[in-house]
């Protein structure tokens, strides 16, 4: 078995890893409290997968290789189109999103997909600012406002956060400097009292997810997994019996 994959939110079911096995795929569902049992081994490409059915590949390049990573153009996108032809014709949305304690970060989708997106980025808060016909122009004004704000945020400066509360004062001010159609709080049910250990295990007791950031209980300690860490792992079902770092409260 490998994991090839995993869902940060999704139609049936909410966060999952995607668990490769003899070809085909499950989704093994992060519900709070469920008891997570797996024990990582040897790390290589994750391979492709086309619905419920994975292609195992053997390069050691991980979480993909050359031949199975993917580049989305759109992401790279500052308004000049860089595909043969334009595609994005549909209404996309303007938005900034809150990390705790006090990182704002610009970002555009498309409009319909708005709550989505914030939370597949485990935002605390977000503000619409606006809507515009395609994503090039979307884009153009992205990069203006990125000169100010980042249009990028680190999974260990997200999990730095993610026992904190947004900076109130400092969100207002950023607020009040634009218009906005509409603003957003997302509670995850994390409720931490200190920082998770950054780790990367699939053993513990699942307290929930946060964008890509997974966070177990295991002895007493929290730990914070970005997900993206265990694509292309080959796991056994079994508890990992590995020694972790513990946090202050597990003593």
């Amino acid at each position: 078995m490998q994991i090839v994959g995993y869902e940060t939110e999704s139609e049936d079911g909410g966060p999952a890893l995607l668990v490769g096995d003899d070809g085909r795929v499950r989704r093994e569902r992060l519900t709070p409290g469920r008891d997570l049992a797996y024990s990582l081994g040897r790390r290589r490409c994750a391979g492709a997968l086309d619905g419920t059915t994975h292609r195992e590949c053997d390069a050691t390049d991980a979480p993909f290789c050359e031949a199975h990573a993917s580049t989305w153009v759109c992401a790279r996108c500052t308004g000049t189109c860089l595909k043969d032809e334009m595609d994005c014709h549909e209404d996309h949305a303007i938005y900034l999103a809150a990390f705790a304690p006090a990182t704002f970060k610009v970002g555009v989708t498309r409009e319909w997909r708005l709550r989505t997106r914030l939370r597949e980025q485990g935002a605390d808060r977000a503000a619409h600012l606006r809507t515009v016909s395609n994503g090039r122009v979307a884009r153009e004004i992205e990069s203006r406002i990125a000169r100010e704000y980042t249009d990028r945020v680190r999974v260990p400066d997200k999990i730095d956060g993610l026992h904190r509360e947004v900076d109130e004062s400092a969100w207002s001010a950023t607020l009040a400097a634009f218009d906005h159609e509409a603003t957003f709080e997302f509670d995850y049910g994390l409720a931490l009292d200190s920082g998770p250990v950054p780790e990367t295990m699939a053993t513990g007791e699942v307290v929930g997810v946060q964008g890509r950031v997974l966070v177990l209980e295991r002895g007493e300690t929290t730990y914070a997994v970005d997900l993206r860490d265990l694509v292309g792992y080959e796991v056994r079902e079994e508890a990992s019996d590995r020694a972790l770092q513990s946090s202050l409260a597990a003593f």
